[in-house]
């Protein structure tokens, strides 16, 4: 199913693509964060919103936090202790 998708999504198009890969993003939402900004990147075609699959990806990703071994751990520590390429002990 993913390779028959177009490389230009609409806001639908992009929210199956994105549950696709274990994203939640409503169509909404991604309106919303066009409007508001900390979406996904986009393109106009004449008045409507295109989404680039690799843009999706990205954005998807860059909003994971970094492996974590334990929900004890704040996660703002862990990357943090990530950042240092210390580890947690």
């Amino acid at each position: 199913m993913l390779d028959k998708l177009p490389l230009l999504l609409d806001r639908r198009q992009s929210s199956e693509y994105l549950a696709s890969l274990g994203f939640g993003a409503a169509p909404r939402t991604l309106a919303k964060l066009a409007s508001i900004g900390g979406g996904p990147s986009f393109r106009h075609f004449g008045r409507k919103v295109r989404y680039e699959r690799p843009a999706l990806l990205a954005w998807a990703e860059g909003r994971l936090s970094p492996p974590r071994t334990s929900t004890s751990v704040p996660a703002f520590h862990v990357s943090r202790e990530a950042e240092r390429g210390g580890h947690l002990e």
